[in-house]
């Protein structure tokens, strides 16, 4: 299920995928005005939302099933201002039966934005 440019995503300005190879994905983003917090950098929210679409689509993909976040940890680590092309470089660590756990690295053209990791549930159909 391939949720970057719809319904939430759609209305958050949606992620461009480009498949790296089965382990590896790219989701870009670029950092608008509606994204910025009061002190003129991308939302936290916003990276978040990135990470977790990206490595969610990521887990869908390995897992060939719908799957659910049941844990996110994020580390922001500079900030990404207007302007920025981000990209979310996700890698599919390795998957089970029953989860899929995944890194993802948010860069921009200064260096590393956030890092995160996250496990998904694999859902039954």
């Amino acid at each position: 299920m391939d949720e970057t440019d719809s319904g939430y995503s759609k209305h958050v300005g949606g992620l461009k995928i480009k498949k790296i190879d089965d382990k590896n994905f790219e989701y870009h983003a670029e950092v608008k005005e509606m994204h910025l917090n009061t002190a003129g950098m991308a939302h936290g929210g916003f990276l978040t939302f990135i990470a977790d679409t990206g490595m969610g689509n990521g887990a869908h993909r390995a897992a060939g099933k719908q799957c659910v976040t049941i844990s996110l940890e994020m580390k922001f680590i500079s900030a990404a201002k207007l302007g920025d092309k981000l990209i979310a470089k996700v890698k599919i660590q390795k998957t089970t039966r029953s989860l899929v756990f995944l890194t993802c690295e948010i860069v921009n053209s200064r260096g590393i934005v956030a890092v995160t990791s996250g496990v998904w549930k694999i859902l039954k159909t």
